[in-house]
């Protein structure tokens, strides 16, 4: 059951209706069992985005004459390790993406067999927590599919973006979304950036694309997809890199 679910259930047996969620929330606010976690500013953010939106709504889509002239790189520009190296030299042929965890049939999937997939292009924004935007064309699979094919679990509650860079620290870059997210229309593995294969600065060879969040959510460099019940035994447990370096929010929706 996702984490949604979990508070519109609490909301209804505190005798708030869905037609009255917004004055219920007055009502919801004066019960201390539920105050510091739902209305703390993340969750609090989470809840009425997620409550007050179709799941499915889209982010905007832009028009080809609006993308951006150049996309800058978020983030870590080149893992630069050996082992990327040896990939990258081989133009990603021994590249292979995993994806595990509480699956039925786990998946190695290479570069070829993910561009010979069924494809979803959209020109979209990219808003960056440094505060730059720009508009860029995509290409890639679409998630949803890939998580049917590997048979996810009905135990599953998030999944763990475990990515070829390390950061400050030598530690692993990583994030996580909810299956709300995940099965988003818009939320897809993208290898094409611009009608071009992705440039290592942007990702190569695969990045997430969630694009209903910030930018930190959009992972690059993709080694593995993990799926999981709880982040609270992934590296720091908040469900990211930056939110367990920085304390930047996990639920990144915008």
């Amino acid at each position: 059951m996702s984490i949604i679910m979990t508070r519109r259930s609490l909301v209804t047996g505190l005798g708030v209706s869905a037609a009255g969620l917004l004055t219920g929330c007055d009502q919801l606010a004066e019960h201390d069992v539920v105050r510091a976690a739902l209305f703390s500013a993340e969750n609090f953010h989470e809840w009425t985005q997620r409550s007050l939106m179709d799941r499915n709504a889209l982010a905007r889509e832009y028009r080809p004459d609006q993308v951006s002239p150049f996309f800058r790189s978020n983030g870590t520009r080149n893992p630069n390790t050996e082992s990327y190296k040896a990939l990258w030299r081989g133009g990603f042929a021994d590249w292979r993406l995993k994806v595990d965890g509480l699956v039925a049939r786990p998946l190695s999937l290479s570069l070829s067999h993910l561009m010979s997939a069924p494809a979803r292009e959209q020109i979209t924004r990219h808003d960056c927590v440094e505060g730059w935007s720009a508009i860029g064309k995509w290409r890639g699979v679409p998630l949803g599919p890939v998580l049917k094919q590997a048979g996810l679990s009905g135990n599953a509650r998030y999944l763990v973006f475990h990515c070829a860079d390390k950061y400050r620290g030598n530690l692993p870059y990583y994030e996580s979304i909810d299956l709300v997210d995940a099965f988003h229309p818009q939320t897809m593995l993208a290898y094409a950036l611009n009608d071009a294969p992705l440039k290592i600065s942007n990702g190569a060879p695969l990045r997430l694309r969630v694009e209903r969040h910030l930018g930190y959510k959009h992972a690059k460099y993709l080694m593995r997809i993990e799926a999981v019940n709880s982040l609270a035994d992934i590296y720091g447990g908040k469900g990211g890199y930056w939110e367990d370096k920085a304390g930047y929010e996990w639920y990144a929706g915008i």
